[in-house]
């Protein structure tokens, strides 16, 4: 499947996983804006994709990414960030939410783990709740907060102003 193929509605990846449920497939969700892609969230997807057989990325719509990220935010559009993550061999299927948080996907598609990026501590994943109220599981992965999209903003920002 091309990683355009991997993009669907919610309610489509909801369908999706009950069929990979009832073959015994443990769910995980990750989720995050993926705004400049780079090898921290790689190595957070990656680490994710370990934790159960089918990994799904919940993507943040352009409006939810400018709600968390700020005006100006995201610089690539959201279809094209989710078609970035679909292109990744870790990643099974991909959704945009435009909620300002992923409660709501939580909810629908109820995974069996959520995995969370080393910027959180079990204590402090905004969803945990949520996952927990069905049992499920929060988990934190991939390598220490080294990277980050903004990070890479700012500096390509500085060296455009130096080169003007």
């Amino acid at each position: 499947m091309n990683a355009a193929g991997k993009i669907a509605p919610l309610d489509q990846v909801a369908q999706r996983l009950r069929d990979e449920r009832a073959r015994g497939r443990r769910i995980v969700l990750a989720n995050g804006v993926f705004d400049l892609l780079h090898v921290g969230h790689v190595r957070y997807l990656e680490a994710a994709r370990q934790l159960g057989e089918i990994l799904v990325v919940a993507v943040n719509s352009d409006r939810s990414a400018r709600l968390s990220k700020g005006d100006g935010r995201p610089l690539v559009p959201e279809r094209e960030r989710a078609e970035l993550i679909g292109a990744l061999a870790c990643v099974d299927l991909v959704l945009i939410f435009d909620e300002p948080d992923v409660r709501a996907v939580i909810r629908a598609l109820r995974p069996e783990v959520h995995a969370k990026g080393t910027d959180y501590t079990p204590l402090t994943v905004p969803e945990r709740t949520e996952v927990e109220s069905y049992g499920g599981r929060v988990e934190i992965v991939g390598d220490p907060k080294r990277h980050s999209s903004t990070e890479l903003i700012n500096r390509t920002t500085i060296l455009h102003r130096g080169t003007s």
